[in-house]
């Protein structure tokens, strides 16, 4: 099990430009569970990721780290702490898998030392929790979208941080490749207590694999809890501006949103009328 580090966000107010995003929020990552971020397109999930990932400074507010302000903190320090897997991630041109996922470790060298056989392990386990062992020779620029989703993946895991916040991880992949992403994730929290936040459009992934759903709504925060307490009916219709019934998943048991489309919702009107 790792350290129960703690993040949280303070006040905090992000925007590009003349532009806000978020606004004044509030948020408490609770240390070695899996927190998922939903909401609906440009409402801010990736913003406020961002800037708890010290992408982006806040405009009010401190993003906070073990309590310590994590954009003063050295970037080494934070960097052998908190991995990322941003969105749309670039690799340098004609950069081979192997290398690519090396540069994880990078946080834990020191000048002038030399690679070590821990660093050799971490990037060997990396490339095999994630399918990825066979493409090690292969150029990134040669990859499908789902292969390389799965080396950045790589990459941050070999980074073997203690808090990994990962920004659309199943971008790019077909459905059998989310779940074996979001089951990764998983095992990496129940095995060595990694505290994961990630941002998912999928709301019936992120109900049925975080431990915390935080809804934001227009820049703010909307609902935050366990997922049976804030995906309910009303907080999609609220949050995402559409009709659904929220039932059990048959699966897990956690809620599943059925959408109900603007012909059904006529159908459900003519009947209860």
């Amino acid at each position: 099990m790792t350290d129960d580090h703690t993040l949280s966000v303070q006040g905090v107010t992000l925007g590009y430009g003349d532009r806000t995003v978020v606004t004044d929020l509030d948020l408490a990552v609770p240390p070695g569970s899996i927190t998922a971020i939903v909401g609906a397109n440009a409402c801010g999930k990736s913003t406020l990721l961002r800037s708890m990932a010290r992408l982006l400074a806040p405009r009010e507010g401190r993003v906070l780290l073990d309590g310590k302000d994590l954009h003063r903190l050295p970037t080494r320090e934070v960097a052998r702490v908190l991995g990322l897997l941003p969105q749309s991630p670039v690799a340098p041109e004609g950069i081979a898998v192997a290398d690519l996922v090396s540069r994880g470790r990078h946080p834990h060298q020191r000048v002038l030392a030399r690679w070590s056989g821990k660093d050799d392990e971490a990037v060997a386990s990396a490339l095999e929790v994630t399918g990825t062992t066979e493409l090690a020779d292969r150029s990134v620029d040669e990859l499908s979208g789902g292969q390389r989703q799965r080396v950045w993946i790589a990459m941050a895991l070999a980074q073997e941080t203690d808090v990994l916040l990962l920004d659309e991880p199943t971008t790019f992949l077909d459905v059998a490749h989310q779940v074996d992403v979001l089951d990764l994730l998983t095992e990496l929290n129940r095995e060595r207590g990694t505290t994961v936040v990630m941002v998912l459009h999928d709301l019936n992934l992120a109900a049925r694999y975080a431990d915390h759903l935080v809804a934001v709504r227009e820049g703010r925060l909307h609902a935050a809890g366990p997922p049976a307490e804030v995906l309910t009916a009303t907080v999609v219709e609220e949050v995402f501006g559409m009709r659904s019934h929220v039932v059990p998943d048959p699966v897990s048991g956690a809620p599943m949103v059925l959408p109900i489309g603007r012909h059904h919702a006529r159908g459900l009107v003519e009947a209860e009328a």
